[in-house]
């Protein structure tokens, strides 16, 4: 059997990928925070789906924390073919706020916990050899956010898929896949747990949570390196993509104006 491991695997989309790689026989390693929630998650998942799930709580802004994680995948012995950085939070503090405190954290998890743990599942995997028939890779969980300019949020998550897609290319002709997946606004508790108001992004803009983790493995079975879900979002971020960065910040000004309200 393949083994994933996933990182903020007890919630949101981390859970959801938990769930659909149990459903496709993937043995799981969840990594998150609250040990009591991963014990019940883990046990749902094993009753469900007759999986081996085993349990690494660890706080990824943590450097010790976060060296295990990374020697976990790096064991040879017990090889993880999958690896999914979702670990992440809501930056609700303004880039200018005097207490950096929450921006300090958001970077150790999304940036240089992203970071660390590619790198160890990257040359783990590359190690193997991995044949044109193998899915072994990594997943890392970027945003929409991430091409526009919503403070410190989209700073980082844009250096996600950026890191993503320098890690696909020197991964190039070794077998081993990398894909950053950039959700929109999905059907998560995200949101309310970071105290953002979401309650005027209009519905068309929301996403399911199945859904997205279903195209997204896909995505990454293909070997597409940005996986983008649903036509709208594709539409929306090529047009991002393209528009004058003046007219990105304007319309990312309206967005971010409307999140901080409360």
């Amino acid at each position: 059997m393949a083994t994933a491991l996933i990182t903020g695997g007890t919630s949101g989309i981390g859970h959801e990928f938990a769930r659909q790689l149990a459903q496709k026989s993937y043995d799981l390693v969840l990594v998150a925070r609250d040990k009591a929630r991963l014990e019940t998650v883990a046990q749902d998942l094993r009753s469900a789906y007759g999986v081996t799930v085993d349990l690494l709580p660890a706080d990824l802004s943590d450097p010790e924390q976060l060296h295990t994680v990374a020697e976990r995948l790096g064991d040879t012995d017990r090889p993880i073919d999958l690896l999914i950085n979702n670990a992440g939070f809501g930056v609700h503090s303004r880039m200018l706020a005097e207490d950096l405190g929450p921006q300090d954290v958001a970077i150790d998890v999304m940036i240089r916990g992203v970071m660390v743990l590619s790198n160890a599942a990257g040359r783990a995997m590359r190690e193997r050899h991995p044949g044109p028939t193998d899915k072994i890779g990594i997943i890392n969980v970027g945003s929409t956010a991430g091409f526009v300019t919503m403070g410190a949020y989209s700073a980082i998550k844009a250096w996600v898929t950026v890191y993503t897609e320098g890690l696909a290319n020197e991964l190039t002709g070794t077998g081993v896949r990398a894909t950053v997946l950039c959700p929109g606004w999905v059907h998560t508790e995200f949101h309310q747990r970071a105290g953002i108001n979401a309650s005027k992004i209009p519905e068309p803009l929301w996403l399911d949570a199945d859904r997205l983790v279903r195209d997204a493995l896909v995505d990454f079975e293909r070997g597409q390196v940005i996986s983008i879900p649903t036509k709208r979002y594709k539409v929306l971020i090529s047009m991002a993509r393209i528009a004058p960065r003046p007219m990105v910040r304007r319309v990312s000004k309206l967005f971010s104006s409307s999140r901080h309200s409360q």
